[in-house]
Formats: C-alpha cells, structure tokens, sequence
C-alpha cells in the first residue's frame, strides 16, 4: 500500500516472503507525578522528575519566615514566595530560553535599600498575585512565562507559621525541651527536633493541590529538610487526608546527609521513624536512597521501609564532585526505573 501500511486482515511479511516480527507499541513513560517538599530538596526531586514526566505538579510548603520571603508575606500579607520561585526554576528546561529564565528569577539583588536581598522571582510572583488577585492563577502565568515543564502549586491557601519541640536549643541546658517558633528559627536550631507543628492548626489546603495529589500515579515527599519542607504536609488535613486516601503510589526520598540542627545526628531510618510518628496511618509504596548515605545500616533501613508498608531501593545518587547533592540525571534514572516497574 502507499505509505506502507499493511492493508487490514493481512499480515506484514519481510523482504523475502517471510512473515515479518511483531513488534509490541511503545508507550512512552508519562506518569502523572504529584512532588511535594520545599527548598533545595524539592529543587532536586524536581530537577530529576522533569526529565522523566510532563504530567508534573509540585505541591510546595509556605511557612517561610525569613530573608525576602519573609519581607514579602509580613509587607503584603501573601504566601511566601521563595520556595515557590525554587520550584517554578526547577522545571525550566535545559535550552537557552529555560536556562536564562531560571537564572533571571533565581537572580537576587546584593545592592539598594528597597530591592537588596530579594529575588527577582519574588517580586515578579507577588507583582501578578496583586494584579490577578488569584494566587494559583499568578503561579500559573509564572510558569507559562518560564516555559515550566509541570505546575507548581502552595500546599495551603494561607501563609502558615511554623513551631517545633526541640531539645538542647539552649546549649547551657542540653536535656531542656522547648518551643521554637518560625521556619527559618527551626531550621537553624542547635538543638535536635523532636516534632512540629502548624499554626493555623488547621489551614485550608489549595484545592488543586489535593486534587493533583488524588489524580496522581505517583506522589514523591523528599528529600529536603525533613521538618521544615517534608513534614509539614502532612499537618495540612485535607492533604494528609488525600496522602492517605490517593490510590497513587507513594515513593519517599531521603536525603544524602542530615541536615546540621534539623536533624544532625539522624540515621536514614530514623526520617522514617519521624515520618511514621507524624502520620501513622501513611504508608509507602517505595523507599529511594542513595547506596553511599545508607552505609552499614541497609538493614535497618530495609526495616524501616518495611514497616511503612515499602521496599528499599538502592542506588548512586549523589554528585560525583562529593558535594552532597543529588545529581539530577542520577535521580532521574533511578524514578524512571522504579515508575516503569511498579
């Protein structure tokens, strides 16, 4: 026939008359992926995610309190914008026009009294929730603007303020336990943190949020600062409720290293105990570490997975310069081979 194509009810045959090998359709790997988390971890699981799915919707923490973030939410009384902005640069693509853009509004002034400390992302973020008056509208038209590969959504629908029982956060009383209040204080802290806690107690969920989270195949919480841009999802009840409930498959990435105060001193298994005590009715499909920060405690950890209900996954995530920070092509390997065996 022209073009090709064989006619229907006949079988295709080679160039010497022999019945031709069928070959099974390719569908490509295209999962729909809900990421949620904040900061540099978030950066990374979605530097890694866009390379693997265009159905992406990062769901981002909002309890920022400090540097232009905080100047922004308590100066206009909006979400903080920074991590949002992180996520937004995350998923612009590799070509000159995602390059630049990311560069543009990850760019921070250093000089000025009005402008020195913010980034440009910031300010254009808060700019379009003022003349839009809709704050997933204003992060939508970011996105557009970036050419972002997947949508970047806040967690809730109003700024939240963090608070967290730590112990030791006054060296002179190392056995003390007290309340730390504000993200950017809890992420500093000397002490060792022993839970969290969102105020409002109870803050509405973005609505889309909760819907990507329901729709998803995959939902994917770290890595990150476990307390500060994991944990606190799981204090937001409708999107606790959808964790729970969502017939997507869970996967949780641990970080390469603990994170000095927030969690110095933690095991990889021991993110999974906390995990475990913030939501006890959670479980996991997947846990995704990397072979080198797993050490000699694989067992324990196989263990820990196994009491959320997953399966340990091993594998070299880490940069090869020894900088702690997960390689966005490493990563991204390792969620297309788990995704496409599951």
């Amino acid at each position: 026939m022209p073009g090709g194509h064989d006619e229907p009810g006949t079988e295709a045959v080679t160039a010497r008359g022999e019945p031709a090998p069928v070959v099974p359709a390719v569908r490509p790997l295209n999962p729909r992926v809900a990421a949620l988390g904040g900061g540099h971890g978030l950066f990374a699981s979605l530097s890694a995610l866009r390379r693997v799915t265009r159905q992406l919707t990062a769901i981002v923490t909002v309890a920022d309190d400090g540097g232009s973030s905080g100047m922004l939410r308590r100066d206009f009384g909006v979400l903080p914008p920074g991590d949002l902005r992180m996520a937004l640069a995350a998923l612009c693509g590799d070509d000159a026009w995602g390059t630049t853009w990311s560069r543009v509004v990850q760019h921070r002034f250093t000089r000025g009294s009005g402008l020195g400390g913010h980034a440009v992302g910031n300010v254009l973020i808060v700019a379009l929730w003022e003349l839009l008056g809709d704050t997933v509208q204003g992060l939508d038209w970011v996105g557009r603007l970036l050419g972002a590969h997947g949508r970047v959504l806040p967690m809730a629908s109003v700024p939240l303020d963090l608070a967290a029982e730590v112990v030791g956060a006054d060296p002179a009383r190392p056995g003390q336990l007290s309340i730390v209040r504000g993200q950017a204080a809890c992420a500093a802290t000397t002490g060792r943190v022993r839970s969290i806690s969102l105020h409002p107690a109870n803050p509405p969920a973005c609505p889309e949020a909760v819907a990507a989270i329901l729709d998803a195949d995959w939902v994917v919480l770290g890595p990150g600062s476990w307390f500060t841009s994991v944990l606190p999802h799981l204090l937001v009840p409708e999107l606790a409720n959808a964790l729970i409930s969502t017939r997507a498959r869970r996967l949780v990435a641990l970080n390469l290293v603990p994170q000095p105060g927030e969690t110095g001193g933690f095991s990889p298994h021991t993110h999974l105990e906390v995990l475990a005590d913030h939501a006890p009715e959670l479980t996991v499909d997947v846990v995704l570490a990397d072979r080198g920060a797993a050490g000699g405690a694989t067992a324990q950890l196989e263990k820990a997975a196994g009491l959320l209900g997953g399966r340990l996954v091993l594998a070299d995530l880490a940069m090869r310069d020894g900088s702690p920070r997960h390689d966005p092509r490493q990563l991204a390997g390792a969620f297309a081979e788990i995704f496409e065996g599951e």
